[in-house]
């Protein structure tokens, strides 16, 4: 069994937290994701760094330029993650647009995650109907998960489609907004949270944009399985504290 399924069906609330592959630094990337699995973290979104991040707030926009300005490819993070199965066991997806996965090969790329150990990809911008129709069948056949994203404004007939397809979870956006410009969650988002749950999808939903702390994770997790941080970890690890991960991570469950 997939190992995004394995950790999904634990009688538990799940964090995952984003970081941008390579930032701050090049090869900080599988010090990040060890020390996260040690400070009880259930699954990592490792972020592919893009020139052109739609759905990204300015921290993580930021973060990816500096990335790539530091070297960051997809062939250096496939490097970098040769091996990270030999020490890591919790699940890892993988986040980025598709115009780098195009540019390898989307067969060439799932064959690359499935052989290092990704469970998952996260591609904002690859459309339902463009995934059904030329890659389902790759991704499937490399045992890769596809996880779409949902916004408060997607209809129910389209979050209908979206669960029939999906075979792991699904990215709650809690709102419109790009990452990381949210201050908290109101009463739109609470309620928002609670439609979903009671539509009763077969898939659970894990929520992501605007947690920062324990009151928005607590928040988040309310109605959903689970909860994603991103531009509040990626400030955190801007000053290259890695030896206070444990920190964060328990300052949030």
């Amino acid at each position: 069994m997939n190992r995004i399924n394995q950790k999904l069906q634990e009688d538990k609330k799940l964090l995952s937290i984003y970081f941008t592959a390579g930032f701050p630094n090049l090869n900080d990337t599988t010090t990040i994701i060890k020390e996260l699995e040690k400070s009880g973290v259930d699954m990592i979104e490792i972020g592919l760094p893009f020139s052109d991040p739609l759905a990204d707030g300015p921290t993580i926009q930021e973060s990816s330029t500096i990335a790539i300005e530091n070297g960051m490819t997809t062939k250096v993070l496939f490097e970098q993650l040769k091996d990270i199965r030999k020490t890591v066991q919790i699940p890892l997806i993988i986040m980025g647009y598709f115009n780098p996965m195009m540019q390898f090969g989307v067969d060439n790329f799932c064959n690359k995650c499935a052989e290092i150990g990704i469970d998952g990809l996260i591609i904002p911008d690859l459309p339902l109907e463009i995934y059904k129709s030329e890659y389902q069948s790759i991704f499937e056949k490399y045992n890769l998960k596809n996880i779409f994203l949902i916004t408060p404004q997607t209809s129910e007939s389209r979050i209908r489609e979206i669960d029939e397809l999906s075979e792991s979870f699904i990215y709650m956006v809690s709102s419109a907004a790009v990452t990381g410009s949210q201050s908290g969650f109101g009463i739109e988002q609470t309620e928002y949270f609670k439609r979903i749950h009671d539509l009763k999808l077969k898939n659970p939903q894990i929520v992501g944009f605007g947690i920062k702390d324990k009151e928005t994770f607590n928040q988040a997790i309310e109605y959903q399985k689970g909860a994603i941080i991103g531009s509040a970890f990626i400030n955190f690890i801007r000053n290259q504290h890695f030896n206070k991960i444990n920190d964060f991570c328990s300052n949030i469950l």
